[in-house]
């Protein structure tokens, strides 16, 4: 099961070690307490110590899924002992011009051919939806994501049940991917602590979240300019439900320091009352918080 897996079996999905950890439970909640959504934190600090709030909400998940996504298509890989180097051709009729997609932008006639390890670099690095889509059509389907992230031993509760094209198509299903902070920030723990796939493949896929050049602006806004940190993630956000609110605000990632400690975090805004870059300010000062109690802790 591993450290996290028995800290949360034997908390019972809500952990808060000491004073300290309390403290911080409390600063988040005063963060939160004006927000005009749900808001779920989850922190996993050195693989064990955790912090939990508002985490028994289904908060949609948007594009953080394409790190489920990209872990199961490298499960799958291994499993055909393929590697990141098999050729996947890419027809005109395989991109959507109507949706987030570089790669459309970068191949706009279509015929063209990357290699899987390339279209990773596309979902993880910008969150390319025609990506996502051509990975379930021909990789791993968005059942077997969730089969295999189960059976990887992952805790806590999430469901994914709708692919990019579906969630375009009607977008009232987005609501049918979700989460738990718990879920997610467990995930990126293991992602960056354990072994879920193959080494290579685990640490490409490690390489791309540092890359990611989506939602600098939310839990990197704190983190920029700390000397020595390195900071790797998967965001999601969109659409607007029929309230007026934008359905998912997300923010995913792992947070090493200099001194050798790191902690897994998982910020998820759920049905968002205002302009999206006030939940992004949201997630920043959650950071924030964070980052401070996390690094003055003493080892």
């Amino acid at each position: 099961m591993g450290m996290v897996g028995a800290v949360v079996a034997l908390c019972g999905m809500w952990c808060c070690r000491g004073p300290e950890g309390r403290g911080l439970e409390t600063a988040l909640h005063a963060i939160l307490a004006d927000a005009p959504a749900q808001v779920g934190v989850a922190v996993i600090i050195d693989g064990k110590d955790t912090v939990v709030v508002n985490n028994d909400v289904r908060y949609p998940l948007m594009s953080v899924f394409k790190l489920h996504q990209a872990i199961a298509v490298c499960g799958a890989l291994d499993a055909s002992s393929r590697d990141l180097d098999l050729i996947m051709p890419v027809a005109s009729e395989d991109l959507d011009r109507n949706t987030w997609s570089p790669l459309a932008e970068s191949c706009p006639e279509g015929n063209d051919s990357l290699t899987v390890g390339e279209m990773m670099d596309y979902l993880l690095r910008f969150s390319d939806n025609n990506v996502s889509n051509i990975l379930f059509d021909r990789i791993c389907t968005i059942a077997e994501t969730d089969s295999f992230i189960r059976q990887a031993g992952v805790v806590g509760d999430f469901r994914l049940e709708v692919t990019e094209r579906q969630m375009h198509a009607d977008h009232g299903l987005s609501y049918r991917n979700w989460s738990s902070p718990l879920a997610c920030a467990v995930l990126v723990d293991r992602v960056f602590t354990d072994s879920l796939v193959s080494a290579e493949k685990q640490a490409y896929i490690r390489q791309c979240m540092e890359e990611c050049d989506t939602g600098r602006e939310r839990i990197a806004a704190a983190l920029t300019g700390k000397k020595g940190v390195v900071f790797a993630h998967r965001t999601g956000s969109g659409y607007v439900n029929d309230r007026g609110q934008v359905i998912a605000v997300n923010d995913v990632g792992y947070v090493s320091l200099p001194d050798g400690r790191g902690y897994a975090i998982a910020v998820l805004v759920r049905d968002y009352g205002g302009p999206q870059s006030n939940a992004d300010s949201v997630i920043a000062a959650i950071s924030a918080e964070v980052y401070d109690y996390v690094s003055l802790q003493v080892r």
